[in-house]
């Protein structure tokens, strides 16, 4: 039996560590970070301006690229006040209702990309497999209509792991080695049985990203089958060519979340503040990269940002 008392939630407050064991360059560790946060913040809010003026863009591909945006401005912000806060103000100490809060919306967000990145590969899989239907099948209302399920989804499957977390109890250690609440991080130190977290954590992470992977897998099996049986050679280029940016974001998305999940796995004597970076790398590369990915990959994107651009150099 534990010596230490339990403490109830209103009054427990957990310590961030920020990056362990690099504490002393944290206002060095704080110059890459926000100009990865501005990058992101700028370059989100733009492509999500340039779909929304630009009358050319208001198509279902385009309308699923300003979800994708829209959820890594929110992944963004839901680290920035706490990351930063460590790095420029020593700013350590979060309530736990407080901590609860920022787990479920940096889990919300992270089910809802890769909820949105299964959506894009079904409208690419409607656009290149099915083009006669793509306008009949991907309508405004039904493209609202996922944004909700997508939302749904990821609540739905996430609540349980709130109400148990709420439900834990804390005793001897309150100190969390991350930037931001990090669910495992949390459950590690509770004092109570945290097995059935744990479990719904990895289902969580099994039913969102591992179900959405196969399915975007089998979306693009079925895409290269299609793209193999077109007789030009031009034709096929044009086709794919389509799906490039998609590929992109897939790839900055899933690649750092499973480099994570091999570092939790095997990476047991790894110093701790490797841990923390590929945690916050994971978080971090996918909203820097996709408006990139996008801006340079999609001609149609391109085209809007030099013409909206262009437009207010001519203001000024």
């Amino acid at each position: 039996m534990s010596s230490f008392p339990n403490i109830t939630s209103t009054s427990l407050v957990f310590f961030l560590m920020g990056v362990p064991g690099l504490e002393d360059a944290h206002t060095w560790i704080s110059i890459p970070f926000c100009c990865l946060y501005m990058t992101a913040l700028s370059g989100n809010s733009i492509i999500l301006f340039v779909i929304i003026t630009e009358s050319s863009l208001h198509e279902p591909m385009y309308y699923f690229l300003s979800m994708l945006s829209t959820t890594d401005l929110g992944l963004c912000i839901s680290t920035l006040v706490t990351t930063l806060g460590i790095f420029w103000f020593s700013a350590r100490q979060i309530s736990f209702h407080a901590c609860v809060a920022q787990t479920f919306f940096i889990q919300l967000f992270t089910v809802v990309e890769s909820s949105v990145l299964l959506a894009m590969a079904f409208d690419r899989f409607i656009a290149i497999c099915n083009p006669l239907r793509y306008a009949a099948i991907l309508t405004d209302s039904r493209i609202v209509k996922v944004w909700f399920a997508i939302l749904i989804r990821g609540i739905v499957i996430l609540k349980p792991l709130v109400l148990l977390l709420k439900r834990s109890s804390f005793c001897q250690n309150y100190v969390l080695h991350h930037s931001y609440c990090f669910h495992p991080d949390i459950i590690q130190l509770s004092c109570s049985d945290n097995k059935i977290n744990s479990v719904l954590g990895l289902a969580a992470l099994i039913v969102t990203a591992g179900l959405d992977s196969i399915f975007i897998l089998l979306s693009y099996t079925l895409i290269i089958k299609t793209i193999l049986s077109i007789a030009s050679p031009e034709e096929r280029h044009k086709a794919f060519s389509t799906c490039i940016s998609h590929i992109g974001a897939v790839a900055v998305f899933y690649i750092p979340l499973i480099s994570l999940c091999f570092v939790h796995m095997f990476g047991k004597k790894a110093p701790p503040y490797v841990h923390t970076l590929m945690a916050n790398v994971y978080l971090l590369i996918p909203p820097v990269m996709n408006p990139i990915i996008y801006s340079v990959k999609t001609k149609q994107i391109h085209r809007a940002l030099k013409k909206v651009l262009f437009a207010k150099e001519f203001e000024l």
